[in-house]
């Protein structure tokens, strides 16, 4: 029955693998969506009740420990969102590679003779 287990996490390792090859542009990170208020005496983001700039779009990650935020263009929005999205994917499936090969590896420690 050990073989067929084996052989069963063996086929779901190979298929992880072709679905991460298929994940396509990624990118860490997160959106979020900004409003600012100016300098400008009398402008209508200093007005009761405030109608504050933007929107506009940031990307905050990061990366090797370093921190970075980037401005996006609102044409860009559809493509960041869809590398977000790319590299939720792509660490869900290395997730779940890294718990299918710990359970693989344990399988075959334990089917060993002493």
């Amino acid at each position: 029955m050990s073989t067929t287990q084996e052989a069963r996490l063996e086929r779901q390792i190979e298929r992880i693998k072709r679905e991460l090859a298929l994940v396509g542009e990624l990118r860490p990170g997160s959106l979020s969506t900004q409003y600012n208020v100016c300098g400008t005496a009398g402008c209508r983001c200093k007005a009761t009740p405030p109608k504050k700039h933007g929107p506009y779009y940031q990307i905050s990650y990061t990366r090797k420990g370093k921190s970075s935020t980037r401005f996006v263009r609102k044409e860009d929005l559809p493509s960041v969102r869809r590398q977000l999205k790319n590299y939720q994917r792509m660490k869900a499936l290395v997730e779940r590679w890294i718990d299918l090969a710990t359970e693989l590896t344990t399988l075959r420690l334990t089917q060993k003779p002493r």
